[in-house]
């Protein structure tokens, strides 16, 4: 749900909470419609800590969880996905404004709420920390999370600049044992997971095209400060990734990027890329309105006998020569779920890998030449020398 639903009509409210029962279910409905709410919460506390005295069990082995940043992601997806599998996952919330990390661990029964975020790297119960804060600053606290020895789970984008992407890829060498998981869920998806099936049967070269309806944000915004990224990194970086994995990384590199968007667009973006096995890429990113059931995506794309299109997430329709196959979700299925239960696993259970250097730096990279060539007018050629950890 965007905007503030809170000063809606009645009306519109309705129709908007029936319209997001039929895509996402109850439940996840009704989190949105409660994280709506927690964005607004007035209640605060003294001090550099509130304890919860209605907690139960707060220093029980299941708590291994801290959030950084308890905004609606933090509160409607993130801490709703942990709380179906492990009610008691929560052991303590930061933000920068002590009412939304109150809020955020009264509604999920956290162990404490903390005014200092440095406070958490010292707490011997938390076993990752889950970064959901502005954009700017997720590398920074990675970076300090990963050097206290604590796994990570960054929200997109991970860095907002290559000083960052330095600075994280530095940490992750210096500090092996610790895991690093990015919030880019769509590639576990399900229908993405089928659609790859279908994909790697076939030989040679995709044609890919990407059709990304967003949110209308007005001017001002937080995501339009330069020290933000923008929305190239802030809401196309989503698609920039889910097309390195449509390609992958040993044949992206290296790819040409060519834009053709309005000059000193913020918000609308067309681009098209190619990769170093000749598969091409158009992504369209528009945001001329609100669109009333969310982001609208559709990814048509060809290779071989393969003609697929996927629609929202929510249906996939697939045609291999004379054989047709169609998919109907009963909800849609973003992938949210099963990224933020996987980085949870592995940093509980042995066996469940982080991401490796040369993904967290390609897809990076890729986006940041990606910002470069929107914001210059100009095409990018990006080498495959600049990704770290790729073989040459």
């Amino acid at each position: 749900m965007s905007g503030d639903l809170t000063q809606a009509g009645f009306l519109i409210k309705l129709r908007k909470a029936i319209r997001y029962v039929w895509l996402y279910g109850v439940s996840r409905t009704l989190v949105k419609i409660k994280g709506q709410y927690h964005m607004k919460a007035v209640d605060k506390f003294d001090g550099k800590r509130w304890v919860n005295l209605d907690c139960k069990n707060p220093d029980g082995v299941a708590r291994h969880v801290a959030l950084i940043g308890c905004g609606l992601y933090a509160f409607s997806n993130i801490s709703y996905y942990l709380g179906k599998i492990n009610p008691s996952f929560l052991r303590c919330a930061f933000d920068l404004q002590k009412n939304r990390a109150l809020s955020l661990c009264k509604a999920y029964g956290g162990a404490y709420a903390l005014a200092d975020w440095r406070d958490i790297l010292s707490d011997p119960n938390v076993k990752i920390i889950f970064i959901a804060s502005n954009h700017a600053s997720h590398a920074e606290y990675a970076v300090a999370c990963i050097e206290a020895g604590k796994h990570v789970h960054i929200e997109k984008p991970h860095v907002i600049s290559q000083e960052q992407l330095d600075r994280l890829t530095s940490a992750m060498r210096s500090h092996p044992e610790v895991k690093v998981f990015l919030g880019y869920n769509r590639p576990r998806s399900r229908l993405f997971a089928q659609l790859q099936t279908f994909l790697s049967r076939e030989s040679g070269q995709l044609m890919i095209n990407w059709f990304v309806a967003g949110h209308a944000i007005p001017d001002g915004h937080w995501y339009f400060d330069d020290k933000e990224g923008g929305r190239v990194l802030g809401n196309l970086s989503h698609w920039s990734d889910l097309t390195l994995h449509l390609v992958t990384l040993e044949k992206a590199f290296p790819c040409k990027i060519v834009p053709a968007s309005p000059p000193g667009t913020k918000s609308d973006f067309v681009l098209t890329v190619v990769f170093a096995d000749r598969s091409c890429a158009a992504i369209t990113f528009s945001a001329k309105g609100d669109t009333f059931e969310g982001v609208r995506e559709i990814l048509n794309v060809h290779k071989g006998n393969v003609l697929a299109t996927l629609t929202d997430f929510h249906k996939l329709t697939a045609d291999v020569f004379d054989k047709k196959t169609v998919v109907n979700l009963r909800h849609r299925d973003h992938g949210h779920q099963a990224n933020i239960v996987h980085s949870l696993s592995g940093a509980t259970e042995d066996g469940v890998p982080g991401e490796v250097i040369s993904y967290v730096a390609a897809t990076a990279k890729f986006v940041l030449a990606i910002r470069q060539a929107i914001d210059s007018g100009e095409t990018v050629c990006l080498s495959r020398e600049d990704i770290v950890g790729l073989p040459k």
